[in-house]
C-alpha cells in the first residue's frame, strides 16, 4: 500500500497537477464500510485522503487493513487515525504503516499543518480505545507543540501563514456536533479546551453518528460528516494560506 511517510516534521506529498494549491477529502466512522467512499466525487484525483477514526467495528490488524486497502484501491494517498471501537494495536499498525495521525503534528507540502487525536474520551459503552480527559489534553497538547515547532521552524525560512487542520476523532464538548438522539452532549471537554487554546483554522471530527452537522468555537469551525455509509465526508481546499471546507 503506498504512503505518505509522516516521521518528518515538514513532508511532501505528490500534488495531481504539480501546483501547490491542494485538496483534502475527509471521512470517518467507517466501520468496515470502507468501499462507500466509491461515491464520493472526486475521490481519485485529491491530493490527500483523511480517515478521521473508527475504521473497524472492534476489528483485527487484518481488518484495518482491509479497510485501508479498499481506500487506497481509489486513492493511495492517505493519512489514518483510530478510533474509540479500533483496538489499540490498530494504532501501532498505523503507526508501522507510516500513515499515523494520532498523537501528531506536521506541515504538509509548506502549505498546511495537521494535528491528530484519536480514541475518544470515557463511554458507557467502555470500547476499546478510550482515554480519560486528562489523557486526551495530554496528547492533543503534546501533538500541538509538534505543530507549533514546526509552524516556528517554517517561519523562520520565509514567513508565510500555516492553516492548522486538527482532526479528532472525538468531537469537543457542548456543541451541535456532539449531540446524542437525547438531547445530551458527550463530547470531550480536553478537545474542546484545546480548540479554545489553539484555535485551530478547521476541525473535523466525528464519532457521534447522529450529530452530522457544522458549528465553531471562536475562530474554529467544525465540522462532523456523520458515517461514511451514509454518505458524509469533507471536501477541504487549500488557496493561497486559506482552508476553504464544504460538509458533505
Amino acid at each position: 500500500m503506498a504512503a505518505c511517510q509522516v516521521t518528518a516534521a515538514n513532508q511532501r506529498i505528490e500534488t495531481r497537477d504539480g501546483s501547490r494549491q491542494m485538496h483534502i477529502i475527509a471521512f470517518g466512522d467507517i466501520h468496515m464500510a470502507a468501499n462507500a467512499c466509491r461515491n464520493i466525487p472526486g475521490i481519485r484525483q485529491a491530493d490527500l485522503v483523511l480517515l478521521t477514526g473508527d475504521l473497524t467495528n472492534f476489528g483485527s490488524q487484518r481488518e484495518v487493513q482491509q479497510v485501508l486497502d479498499e481506500v487506497t484501491a481509489f486513492n493511495p494517498r492517505i493519512l489514518a487515525q483510530f478510533g474509540n471501537l479500533d483496538r489499540p494495536d490498530i494504532n501501532e499498525h498505523l503507526e508501522q504503516l507510516g500513515i499515523n495521525l494520532h498523537g501528531r503534528g506536521r506541515i504538509l507540502n509548506d502549505r498546511l499543518c495537521i494535528v491528530g487525536m484519536g480514541g475518544s474520551n470515557p463511554t458507557p459503552f467502555h470500547t476499546p480505545s478510550e482515554f480519560s480527559e486528562e489523557e486526551m489534553m495530554l496528547i492533543g497538547t503534546n501533538a500541538y507543540q509538534q505543530a507549533l515547532d514546526a509552524i516556528a521552524e517554517k517561519n523562520q525560512v520565509d514567513g508565510s501563514r500555516i492553516p492548522v487542520l486538527l482532526i479528532s476523532h472525538a468531537p469537543p464538548a457542548n456543541t451541535c456536533v456532539d449531540m446524542i438522539f437525547d438531547g445530551r452532549h458527550v463530547g470531550s471537554t480536553a478537545v474542546r479546551r484545546i480548540i479554545e487554546l489553539y484555535q485551530p483554522d478547521i476541525c473535523v471530527t466525528g464519532h457521534i453518528h447522529e450529530a452530522k452537522g457544522c458549528d465553531s468555537i471562536g475562530p474554529t469551525t467544525i465540522y462532523n460528516p456523520g458515517t461514511l455509509r451514509s454518505g458524509g465526508w469533507v471536501d477541504i481546499h487549500i488557496t493561497n494560506s486559506t482552508l476553504h471546507a464544504i460538509l458533505q
